[in-house]
Parts: C-alpha cells; sequence; structure tokens
C-alpha cells in the first residue's frame, strides 16, 4: 500500500513538472472586510472578485492569469498599514482598496515608496492633494459630487435652510467641509450641524436636534449603517425631511436596512447598479448570480478599477507589466465601454488621479432606488 501511494505520488509530480507553468499577474485588495465598513468593503471585494473571475475566464490580462489576494484592514488604520506592508512585501501589479478615506491617508506613504499604483474607494476630497501620484479613485471625490447635491438642494427640493447630520471621520469630515462651502455660495442656511460617531447605533438625542432646527430639508452623510440607523430613528420620532444624501444614503444596503424608513429618500448617486445604462443592467445581472445579493456602488468601484488596469496594461502598454508606466497611463486617460465594457460608463481620470464620469439625481419608491435623471461629466 505504502509502495502504491509512493507511486502515485511521483506521479503527481512528474505530471507537474511536464506541465508549463501558467503565468501569473498578481493583484491585490486591501480592504475593510470586517469591522464597522464591511458592508462598503465587502461590496467592494466582490466585484473585484468578479472582474477577476471573468478575465481570468478569458485568459487573463495580456495571457497571464490573475493572482488575487485578500487582506483585510478589519476597518482599522493600523491594521490596514500592517496589511499594506504584508501585500506590497508579496509585489503585486497593482492594489484595488482600501474603501475606508481614512485607511487611505494611512497606507498612502507605503504606496508612494513602494510606486504602486493604487485603486481606492475613499471619497474624502483631499485624497488627490496630498501628492500621491500613484492614487487613482474610483468614484467621486466630494469636491465633485458637492456641488451637484447643492444645486439640488437648490433648484429641485427648493431648501432655503438645511439640517445636517453626520458622521465624524475623514470622509464625513471633508463631506461636510465640502457641502458647507457649497450650500453658503447659494445662500442655503445651515440651520443644524450634528456631528456623530462611526459605528453609533442610538441616533435618538441626535434626531431631537435635527427636529428642533425646524429646516426646510435635512441632509444626511454617514456610512450606510449608519444611515439607515438615522432614518429609522428619524421616522420613529416622525421627523418629516425632507431627506436628501449622496450615495451612501441612497445606496441599496441602506434601503435594505431602513426598509420603508428610506421611502422618499432623494439625492445624488455617483455610482448606481440601477442606471439605466445596459452595461451596467449586466453587470448587475452577473454580480446577483454569482454573490446571490444586490450590488452597490462599491461593487462598481471595485470591478472596474480591475477592468481599468487590464485596459490600461493591454491597450496602452502593449501587454508590459510595469507599475510606474501604469500610473503614467493612468493620468489624463479616458476608457469607455467601447474601448473595454467591462469600465461600464465612460470615465476620465486628470492627472491628480480624481475621476470623472457621468452621475445620478435618485429617489427612492417602493423600496428601490429610482433614477430621476443623468447628470453629465464635469468635464462636458
Amino acid at each position: 500500500m505504502k509502495l502504491l501511494k509512493s507511486i502515485a505520488s511521483l506521479s503527481a509530480l512528474a505530471l507537474m513538472a511536464a506541465t508549463p507553468a501558467v503565468a501569473q499577474v498578481k493583484l491585490a485588495y486591501i480592504g475593510e472586510i470586517s469591522g464597522q465598513l464591511a458592508v462598503s468593503g465587502g461590496n467592494f471585494r466582490d466585484g473585484v472578485v468578479l472582474a477577476v473571475e471573468e478575465i481570468n475566464a478569458k485568459g487573463g490580462i495580456a495571457g497571464q492569469r490573475i493572482n488575487l489576494t485578500l487582506y483585510d484592514t478589519q476597518t482599522n488604520p493600523g491594521v490596514a498599514r500592517a496589511q499594506t506592508q504584508k501585500a506590497l512585501d508579496d509585489n503585486p501589479y497593482a492594489v484595488l482598496g482600501p474603501v475606508l478615506s481614512g485607511n487611505v491617508k494611512v497606507t498612502m506613504p507605503l504606496f508612494i515608496q513602494a510606486e504602486m499604483p493604487h485603486f481606492i474607494g475613499g471619497e474624502a476630497a483631499d485624497l488627490v492633494t496630498l501628492g500621491d501620484k500613484y492614487l487613482f479613485r474610483t468614484s467621486f471625490g466630494q469636491q465633485i459630487g458637492m456641488p451637484k447635491i447643492a444645486n439640488y438642494i437648490r433648484d429641485e427640493i427648493k431648501a432655503k435652510s438645511i439640517a445636517l447630520i453626520w458622521v465624524n471621520n475623514d470622509f464625513g469630515k471633508t463631506g461636510r467641509d465640502n457641502l458647507l462651502k457649497e450650500l453658503a455660495s447659494r445662500n442655503i442656511r445651515l440651520a443644524a450641524d450634528v456631528s456623530t460617531e462611526a459605528g453609533q447605533v442610538d441616533f435618538a438625542a441626535d434626531i431631537v436636534k435635527l427636529k428642533a432646527a425646524n429646516a426646510d430639508a435635512v441632509f444626511v452623510y454617514s456610512n450606510e449603517e449608519e444611515c439607515a440607523r438615522i432614518m429609522r430613528e428619524a421616522k420613529r420620532q416622525g421627523l418629516k425631511g425632507p431627506f436628501v444624501g449622496d450615495t451612501t444614503l441612497l445606496s441599496q444596503k441602506t434601503i435594505e436596512l431602513a426598509a420603508d424608513a428610506a421611502e422618499g429618500v432623494q439625492g445624488h448617486v455617483g455610482l448606481t447598479s440601477d442606471a439605466p445604462l445596459k452595461e451596467v443592467e449586466e453587470y448587475k445581472a452577473r454580480f446577483q448570480k454569482r454573490f446571490n445579493y444586490v450590488s452597490d456602488h462599491n461593487g462598481i468601484k471595485g470591478y472596474t478599477g480591475v477592468y481599468a488596469i487590464k485596459y490600461v496594461t493591454e491597450k496602452k502598454l502593449g501587454g508590459k507589466f510595469d507599475r510606474k508606466a501604469l500610473a503614467e497611463a493612468m493620468r489624463g486617460l479616458t476608457i469607455t465601454p467601447k474601448d473595454e465594457p467591462g469600465i461600464l460608463i465612460e470615465t476620465t481620470w486628470d492627472q491628480n488621479g480624481e475621476i470623472d464620469r457621468i452621475s445620478f439625481l435618485a429617489e427612492v419608491v417602493g423600496g428601490k432606488q429610482k433614477i430621476t435623471k443623468i447628470l453629465p461629466k464635469i468635464g462636458k
């Protein structure tokens, strides 16, 4: 019996030796798979996984299969930095993530030192001003989205005053600052400025403050789970709104968690799987079939980030895997779905890695996100 096992083992080794090794290119996802931002990081991760599976099924990038490694930041800056160093030690071609803006900031010096292209989900406005020429967004920075939201508040809601509730982290603080600047330039008064904490679960006192402000509208700016809790508490206390916000307030996960408390919420979404575009609709169906849930905007971020890497490597670098050349080719680049169907929506990156694409106005109707208007690219 031992002899047979030995022969079998030797035969297997011989077969492996005779089989040519498949060329591989390494990619890494460094994101919030657990912790407070696990909903967002998990969606981003699954978007990356779906893209990798599709690309590998068609032969990989320039004939090389993608070897994807996942690193969990646990939504913790210290862990994010340690996981980033671990990922960089494995010498990947490019990195996807993180999603949390604070984690992007603490890992940025490591990426700069390694000259490593990284396609981030963070939306804090200042991320593209910190001198990282290897950073590329997969969604709008707040300085792109907030002017669109402020126009919506003025022109569609016709509000003269706003009660604001926001999360006190890098994402929330820079979003608040950008929103206040845009509201002031349109003569919209800030009636309440309510700060909350990431991971907060009780918003009863905060809703009391919003009610006392008696504003024309309420602006909710937090992470998905907190947005849902805010909306549930607002419904419990009878705060009428209207409620307006950006992508997280209208995301699929917020709608699921808030249930009927999300009904009527309106605002601007930079990315959504409910976009009335053929490529996005087909992506949504593939994602749901693969993971058995509906992708939110973070899934699209991860998915399109991988396809951007594929397009540039094959079409701009001629199949050469050169990290510095990848970063250089990304700056000032526009990719259309005709160029690369996996990009889903025509997308442009400027010299700082900031992104520009169409976006959407939306409203929650019947427990679903309904797109009411398509807004043009800033550069159009």
